[in-house]
């Protein structure tokens, strides 16, 4: 099916609800809060009853995105004509708030991630899209509703972090020319960068400390990873949203082609982050092989079992995937 009647079949379904409810991923960022609060206020401009749900708490950095404080729990007796889900792979991504979001007459799936799981009644799924962000930009155009300052403001975030303010291949010409025509409508640079980018607590420079004194290097130093374990969280007075973007310190090192973190969930279950910076190599499709999904240059999983194998596994799968690029 062609973008446009994607599109037409979504604001369709959007026209003919009374109340909307918008949900996102698990340990939401940039793109999946920046995505449900644009498109929630947009519905709202249209006259529709509308909630916000996650079922993490939404990072700090990114609070000033939702100034009416919209993105709450979910209750679970209110009536919902549609679901959005945006940024989510699939529907178990989705964790606690699955349950509630199911009880509706249409889920809608708008995402970017190419393992996508087409879970949706309606899916519009667009993996050469840097963003979820870009998605919902043009699903605004295309139903002629405004873009407001504050959905200028989402929207710029969403597009702007994960695409790693524009440093990662999948940003295109299309991402430049949204992120401009977003300025045009009031999106303010000055106090989205000084938010997400220049704003960050004392805990989270702890936590880089920590990365700085125990990554390592493997693969003739092709490839850099470190552990942050719960007890490193207690150290630094942190909470696992401040790990965001870390790994980026130790992919930016000359020489390293794959970063990795291993993240202690709860003893034997570990979240791991993969980053590459070779346009050859789809990182994803590690991810994909331990459970997980994302995109060329950025993915992760969930993992269960023993630390020190999974370490070994999932090192053992970069090393290979980067022994089959020079083979």
């Amino acid at each position: 099916m062609r973008r446009l009647q994607i599109i037409d079949r979504i604001l369709d379904a959007l026209r003919a609800s009374d109340t909307v409810a918008i949900g996102g991923h698990m340990r939401p960022d940039g793109d999946c809060i920046g995505s449900q609060l644009a498109l929630a206020y947009a519905l709202k401009d249209a006259g529709k009853k509308v909630a916000v749900y996650n079922q993490d708490p939404m990072p700090d950095k990114l609070a000033f995105l939702d100034p009416h404080k919209i993105l709450r729990a979910p209750q679970r007796a209110r009536a919902i004509d549609s679901v959005v889900v945006v940024d989510c792979a699939s529907a178990e991504r989705l964790g606690e708030i699955h349950p509630t979001l199911a009880r509706r007459d249409r889920l809608i799936n708008i995402d970017h991630h190419a393992s996508n799981s087409r879970y949706g009644d309606i899916n519009w799924v667009d993996a050469r899209s840097a963003s979820s962000g870009e998605l919902v930009y043009r699903l605004l155009q295309q139903a002629r509703w405004p873009i407001t300052p504050l959905i200028a403001d989402c929207l710029f975030t969403a597009i702007s972090t994960d695409t790693g303010s524009f440093q990662y291949p999948t940003t295109q010409p299309s991402t430049y020319l949204a992120a401009a025509e977003l300025v045009k409508r009031g999106a303010n640079l000055g106090h989205i960068c000084n938010e997400v980018y220049q704003n960050y607590p004392l805990s989270r420079v702890k936590l880089l400390r920590h990365m700085y004194n125990s990554f390592k290097l493997t693969a003739q130093n092709q490839v850099a990873y470190f552990w942050i374990r719960q007890s490193d969280y207690r150290r630094a007075g942190a909470i696992p949203d401040e790990s965001e973007g870390l790994i980026d310190h130790i992919r930016d090192i000359q020489g390293v082609k794959v970063a990795c973190l291993f993240e202690e969930i709860e003893p034997e279950i570990t979240r791991i982050s993969l980053r590459s910076k070779l346009a050859e190599l789809d990182i994803s499709s590690i991810a994909v092989a331990f459970g997980g999904g994302g995109h060329q240059a950025a993915a992760g999983a969930r993992i269960p079992g023993k630390q020190q194998t999974i370490q070994r596994q999932v090192l053992a799968a970069v090393k290979q995937a980067l022994a089959h690029l020079s083979a």
